[in-house]
């Protein structure tokens, strides 16, 4: 097995996050959630639906980043209007970023501090309540802190567990939190009262690293594994098909 780095072993763990969705609408948010998507496609769930970012579907994988890759083979037209019709039905999944995080998966991205008078402003609500409430979610957070893995979100962008079922049986339909992925280790809310869980921990990362750069207790378990490495082909994939500028590695903080 050939060396990898922080950011390729991220980028796997992404990958995996849609290992098993088949013929769903992927839409990755950042750098190294569109190389993880593209890797899924590339590898072990070629069903996978990819835009350009815009509204073709497209058959093949471009490069991220604006690197010269091949030329686009379009296999279908989805404009914004039509991509409600997959995400109410539960067809879609969406991996977004969170600026915080909760022990039971709310997700912050629309400013931090009072409401009334935020320090400082972001993107928004967005369409973290209606993704989160209609179809599997997943999270991207390059730096794992004490200031993303938070006690309480300043402000509910994304809805978790505990809000979901106050919601009652017909918001909980669709809600899915799947994975977190940091850029320490992977996470998941598989517990009787939907806690997050670590899951596995990336090459070189400690237990108690984790745990002092988390602000609420995580469920650890006995068998804690570590993440899965890339292997030869997915580096060779990453490197000279999906990636070829290296810009992957810009995202991740160690």
């Amino acid at each position: 097995m050939s060396e990898f780095t922080r950011a390729e072993a991220c980028a796997v763990a992404i990958a995996e996050t849609f290992r098993g969705d088949g013929e769903l609408l992927v839409s990755p948010i950042g750098t190294l959630p569109s190389i993880g998507a593209r890797l899924a496609k590339l590898t072990f769930e070629p069903d996978l639906l990819l835009t350009d970012g815009v509204a073709y579907l497209l058959a093949n994988v471009l490069p991220v980043g604006g690197a010269k890759g091949p030329e686009p083979i379009v296999e279908g037209w989805m404009p914004y209007r039509t991509v409600f019709d997959m995400l109410w039905a539960g067809r879609r999944h969406v991996m977004m970023g969170a600026t915080q995080i909760d022990r039971f998966g709310n997700q912050n991205i629309a400013c931090i501090g009072d409401p009334k008078q935020p320090k400082a402003q972001l993107l928004g609500m967005r369409g973290g309540p209606g993704n989160t409430l209609n179809h599997p979610t997943s999270y991207w957070v390059p730096n794992h802190s004490r200031r993303s893995f938070v006690p309480q979100v300043d402000v509910v962008t994304g809805v978790g567990y505990d809000r979901a079922a106050a919601l009652g049986p017909i918001a909980s339909r669709f809600h899915e939190i799947r994975r977190v992925v940091s850029n320490l280790g992977v996470f998941d809310f598989d517990t009787p009262d939907h806690a997050m869980r670590v899951v596995s921990l990336h090459r070189g990362v400690r237990v108690e690293d984790v745990v002092d750069a988390t602000g609420f207790e995580l469920v650890i378990p006995d068998d804690l594994s570590e993440t899965r490495a890339p292997t030869d082909e997915e580096l060779k994939l990453m490197r000279e098909v999906i990636d070829p500028d290296g810009i992957g590695s810009k995202e991740v903080r160690v």
